[in-house]
């Protein structure tokens, strides 16, 4: 094996790293849905205001983001957010570090802010309506030319 960078699938792969980061936000977002007075309940425990607000934010933040990302619609915006949501909940929800187990939440919370901001970097990949849109503009473009 090289040490070289290969785009020999370009495609592929960014796409099964949406789909993997994908499926937390979107598992996490349908959890919540399914159990909204202990997701209010455990935000209450946090001393945030607001629990329906912030139960309802999480909710679209998390579905709406999630599937957002599978899909690979306006990937760099929605990737950036998404890591900004991980980063913060990481410190309102997980900041008990003596306990091993809100330890490893925060650092996982901090892992998927960095996958995120790969996606902030070098985009969705090809397999990606950002690309579909894209592609439409360029020939729109080329075709008012």
């Amino acid at each position: 094996m090289s040490n070289t960078t290969s785009n020999s699938n370009p495609g592929v792969v960014p796409f099964v790293g949406r789909i993997l980061v994908a499926a937390i936000f979107i598992l996490s977002g349908f959890g919540k849905i399914a159990a909204p007075a202990a997701t209010q309940g455990y935000i209450a425990a946090m001393g945030l205001p607001a629990p329906l607000l912030a139960y309802i934010g999480a909710v679209a933040i998390e579905l709406g983001g999630g599937l957002l990302l599978l899909a690979g619609y306006r990937t760099r915006l929605v990737a950036a957010a998404l890591a900004v949501f991980s980063i913060v909940t990481a410190f309102v929800f997980h900041h008990a570090l003596a306990d091993q187990n809100q330890m490893i939440h925060f650092l996982k919370n901090f892992a998927m802010a960095g996958g995120l901001l790969q996606f902030v970097a070098y985009g969705a990949g090809r397999i990606a309506l950002d690309n579909t849109a894209a592609a439409r503009a360029e020939a729109g473009v080329a075709a008012n030319a």
